[in-house]
């Protein structure tokens, strides 16, 4: 017994110790360089696309209904945001409206956030804080549904003064399921033409380096309609079908209501790569499904830190092994089935995050070059475009030409990148396009690429449109 204890108080000393040095190392920062001098005029920026993508005259897009065309493909509207909220959580009166875009109305949402709670040895060893989830997905819900939003209930809730917010106190899974319009039993139900559906397996570890699917996630034993349940949801526009958090990362899709009916298969896999290679405080959670006849995968990753020389290769290390270890569960014993159970072998993929990359130039040369707006000779130093370039990593991946100013790192509640305060010198870290989004598979066209201006995080957020072209199913097989 007291080997075991000694070892356990060991191990926990040593995750201290590393937590501590990676918040001292990466927290506050840099260069006393006003954002606003740091944008350049955007061309308009679907027309930049059509002409970069080759992007249909007339793309097809749901907004009261979905348009067939003539080879059975239907387009979508698909909006993605990343940020890292810096373990910050939101208060009541944080407004999401901007950043979501939400008077240009999608048809999919995909939002992932990272660092959602600190990134502490008790978030990270102990029991993960849920509560900041819920709170994202409260202010979520509030943007999207507007007019049709259904507030969240709990026993308990925290609201602002005024009470035009609620917070409920109730957990994840508990809000996730009020806010889905069908339950989640059927939309990881096999509708293959001939097959028959196999019982989910329970494939879960903690935080395992392998890929983990938690138990939660795959049952459906807390899935039938109730209070709480999509009988309770009919009314919202927006639904939620997928959410989930590990550690600090938090992943959540949301589908106009009438579009629901078309997810089948829908799966979570989440690998870690943080600490040991296999923590959750990095890492990444994928979410797969098939939509209409087409296979979607949405992953958001939070990778490697640091702006070492060589930390870029344990960025493309993460990004490999979490491209190798990513495996979904099989839900259906149908032969041939072309369900795919690796991220490569979806038909689109988005992947998005904060991948860390960095600009490979010293402090001071970067401040010069952002002063004179030297967009091109920045992004030329990009830690993420040399290594896409010569084939180290996300080969066969898109990413759109950034026009915007690098994301990281704000002084809190400011527009001026940290700075050269007597308290930060020593600890400054270089401005970098840390926040990304790239995709991957054919007729998926990126119509907007840019980030949004809020001051709660020392990170922007970095958001995109797409038109994602899918093949439509025959009328009237809707799945089962």
């Amino acid at each position: 017994m007291f080997p075991f204890s000694f070892f356990f108080f060991f191990f926990a000393f040593y995750i201290v110790l590393v937590l501590s040095f990676e918040s001292s190392t990466g927290r506050e920062i840099e260069c006393l360089i006003s954002s606003n001098e740091c944008f350049v005029e955007k061309e308009s920026s679907c027309s930049l696309y059509e002409e970069q993508y080759d992007l249909p005259h007339q793309p097809l897009l749901s907004r009261e209904k979905s348009t067939k065309a003539a080879s059975e493909n239907i387009s979508f509207c698909v909006f993605v945001a990343t940020w890292n909220v810096g373990g910050k959580s939101p208060d009541s009166k944080l407004n999401l409206d901007d950043i979501l875009q939400v008077r240009e109305e999608s048809d999919i949402y995909v939002l992932g956030f990272q660092e959602i709670v600190p990134l502490n040895a008790g978030n990270v060893l102990v029991i993960e804080d849920n509560e900041p989830a819920v709170k994202w997905l409260t202010l979520i819900n509030r943007s999207l549904n507007k007019a049709n939003y259904v507030p969240l209930r709990g026993p308990r809730s925290v609201g602002s003064p005024e009470g035009s917010l609620v917070f409920p106190k109730i957990k994840l899974r508990k809000a996730s399921k009020a806010l889905r319009t069908e339950n989640k039993r059927k939309l990881k139900s096999c509708n293959c033409p001939i097959g028959l559906e196999r019982k989910n397996s329970k494939e879960f570890c903690f935080r395992c380096p392998q890929s983990q699917t938690n138990e939660n996630d795959i049952s459906s034993e807390d899935d039938e309609d109730g209070p709480n349940g999509p009988s309770s949801a009919n009314s919202i526009k927006y639904s939620l079908v997928a959410s989930k958090q590990m550690v600090g990362i938090f992943l959540t899709v949301w589908m106009r209501k009438e579009l629901v009916q078309y997810v089948s298969h829908l799966r979570i896999s989440c690998v870690g790569r943080g600490i040991l290679g296999c923590l959750g405080n990095k890492g990444c959670i994928s979410v797969s499904m098939l939509f209409h006849k087409t296979t979607l995968c949405f992953l958001c990753s939070h990778l490697a830190s640091g702006e070492k020389e060589g930390d870029e290769l344990r960025r493309n290390s993460d990004v490999i092994e979490i491209l190798r270890n990513t495996q979904f569960p099989r839900i259906c014993k149908t032969l041939n089935s072309r369900v795919p159970e690796k991220i490569l072998d979806h038909d689109r993929v988005i992947w998005l995050g904060d991948l860390n990359y960095r600009i490979a130039l010293s402090y001071s040369d970067t401040g010069k070059l952002l002063k004179e707006r030297a967009w091109d000779t920045l992004y030329n130093n990009d830690q993420l475009k040399i290594e896409r370039e010569a084939g180290r990593v996300f080969k066969g991946w898109k990413e759109g030409k950034i026009y915007f100013a690098p994301t990281y790192k704000y002084s809190l509640n400011s527009d001026i990148y940290a700075g050269e305060t007597v308290e930060t010198k020593s600890k400054r870290r270089t401005p970098a396009w840390c926040d990304r989004i790239l995709w991957r598979g054919s007729e998926i066209y990126q119509l907007s690429y840019e980030r949004k201006e809020s001051r709660f995080s020392d990170h922007r957020p970095v958001c995109a449109t797409f038109w994602v072209s899918v093949e439509a199913m025959e009328d009237g097989s809707k799945r089962r």
